[in-house]
């Protein structure tokens, strides 16, 4: 039965505190429910989210770089191995043990080095003998002795042979000088006297059937002129046969292979043996161990990655090509975009100020009991989306979860959010980039591309002693990143309020967003707050007089 394929449950790009909360917190939900669950995150978490993970004893979401499989994360054929050393004899038993047509060699720590298939081996029982020859040649003593199952009467450190094999059988021995024997393997019968004179015309090496002793008179004779003896297992039509696989397969193996890495993605792979003729390929990790083999057929029938988005609906703020994977689900509080799946899925998408709201609410429905520690972690990210429920986006909806996770987690609504945002507001050690792309998000409008920051301080007016380095900042910032607006807000929760900055082309439009008192520059917004609900809003409204036609 195959393994149930786990669901990856992820928020969007530039994660804040809701999408990170609401993605752990679903993945229990899913989990409490059978399914195989993983929250995720799509880039680096900013302080505040740090902060309450810390707090509440969660480790940070796996990072999710793309929707489409890696080799890793796909069925693949087992990593079975051998050693340079191994016979071809051996390996091509290997290869029938486990109905395999090929077999990766791997030193000893595990690296692939080359690879060897039933088509090397063939070569090798049908091809030219010179090849078989030549590799014969260099073929150790201990290596024909176990090929065919014999038993190493005597060797000799000063041996040689070259590799050629001559069957003396039924012959006089007034005859034997007739054969060429000079350095090669001869495999002769029990008779002793024809193989004392074999050794002594110059044999390389003494194999000798149907025999079950040899003379100590020819063991003499053998140091003597210095040629190994084995006592074969096998009559002499499977000694012969054997013989020739008896060469470790370093002789045969392919070396320049055709191989994948491990964190390579599926589809890529697929691309790349298009442009080959394999019937399989090594996959390798990072340190080039072998992990396993993959075919045309693995990638064909390999699945895609199951999705839960939270927290978005927009593809454009979605993990890379999730639209190459399949969205089970999406439970959110943003505006609806550019959203489109190829099949049904389950959409939830409320009005409320958190996504943590719907969250904790499907606790609730499902009577599923939300530990304390997780009720901690979503009132955190309510009372973060919310500002401390001074957005315009806050419901009563927003407070009720928030008193019901507070009771749970045995924390004061207010104490909690004063401590947390006195916490996490600090941006003394971060610099104007950091802020930038803390917490980013990207639209298109009208084929303008904007972006928007929002970073949480002490005080927003404050920062208005920064504000020629803030600006260049945000300069440098879409010079790199191509973007026509970019908008940075500060905001302070204690002063109700923000003050913005914009870099860009289009960075006039903002200033008519979000007017300066007259004589004035970065005038303080009082109860501006809520990216969501008025800063994005305001700066669409302008967008849309120029370029929306």
């Amino acid at each position: 039965m195959r393994k149930e394929d786990p669901v990856y449950i992820t928020g969007h790009r530039h994660p804040d505190t809701d999408s990170i909360a609401s993605s752990i917190a679903y993945a229990f939900f899913k989990r409490s429910m059978g399914v195989q669950a993983v929250p995720c995150r799509l880039g680096a978490l900013n302080e505040e989210t740090r902060y309450l993970l810390s707090r509440f004893g969660f480790q940070e979401p796996v990072l999710l770089q793309d929707a489409r499989m890696k080799l890793s994360e796909i069925a693949m054929d087992a990593p079975v191995s051998i050693t340079p050393d191994t016979t071809i004899y051996e390996t091509l038993q290997i290869m029938q043990r486990d109905n395999r047509a090929y077999c990766g060699v791997v030193d000893e720590k595990q690296r692939l080095v080359g690879l060897v298939t039933k088509s090397d081996i063939a070569v090798v029982g049908l091809g030219d003998t010179a090849m078989s020859i030549e590799i014969l040649a260099q073929t150790a003593t201990e290596n024909i002795r176990k090929t065919i199952n014999g038993t190493i009467v005597y060797d000799d450190e000063q041996a040689y042979i070259n590799g050629k094999v001559s069957i003396v059988a039924m012959t006089e021995l007034d005859h034997l000088e007739r054969y060429d024997v000079k350095d090669r393997i001869v495999i002769v019968g029990a008779n002793t006297e024809a193989q004392q004179k074999i050794i002594r015309l110059g044999a390389g090496m003494l194999i000798v059937v149907w025999a079950e002793q040899i003379e100590e008179s020819v063991i003499r004779t053998a140091k003597e002129y210095h040629c190994p003896i084995i006592r074969s297992g096998h009559g002499s039509m499977n000694t012969s046969r054997y013989l020739y696989f008896a060469p470790a397969v370093e002789r045969i193996m392919k070396k320049n292979l055709v191989s994948f890495h491990s964190n390579e993605l599926a589809e890529d792979a697929g691309a790349k043996m298009l442009k080959s003729r394999y019937r399989v390929y090594p996959v390798t990790d990072q340190e080039n161990r072998l992990v396993g083999y993959i075919s045309r057929y693995h990638i064909m029938n390999s699945r895609k990655r199951k999705l839960i988005l939270v927290d978005h609906n927009e593809f454009s703020q979605s993990v890379n090509a999730v639209e190459k994977g399949e969205v089970l689900e999406v439970i959110d509080h943003h505006r609806i975009n550019d959203f489109s799946t190829s099949g049904p899925v389950a959409f939830r998408n409320e009005i409320v100020g958190s996504t943590a709201t719907i969250v904790a609410t499907i606790f609730r429905e499902n009577q599923i009991p939300i530990p304390d520690r997780l009720a901690g972690l979503l009132l955190g990210a309510i009372l973060s989306d919310t500002m401390n429920f001074h957005s315009p986006t806050t419901t009563q909806r927003d407070k009720s979860a928030a008193n019901i996770l507070a009771a749970i987690a045995d924390l004061d609504v207010d104490t909690f959010a004063e401590e947390l945002f006195t916490v996490t507001s600090n941006q003394d050690q971060v610099s104007f980039s950091d802020m930038i792309n803390q917490d980013l998000k990207v639209y298109d409008i009208h084929s303008c591309k904007v972006s928007v920051s929002q970073v949480i301080v002490p005080s927003a007016k404050e920062m208005r002693a920064d504000a020629r380095e803030i600006v260049g900042a945000l300069e440098h910032f879409v010079q790199k990143k191509r973007i026509d607006l970019a908008v940075l807000a500060f905001t302070s929760i204690l002063e109700n309020g923000s003050v913005i900055y914009a870099g860009g082309a289009r960075s006039a439009w903002a200033a008519e967003a979000f007017p300066d008192e007259e004589g004035k520059e970065h005038t303080f917004q009082e109860k501006l707050l809520s990216r969501k609900q008025q800063i994005l809003p305001a700066l669409t409204a302008v967008i849309t007089d120029y370029m929306g036609g």
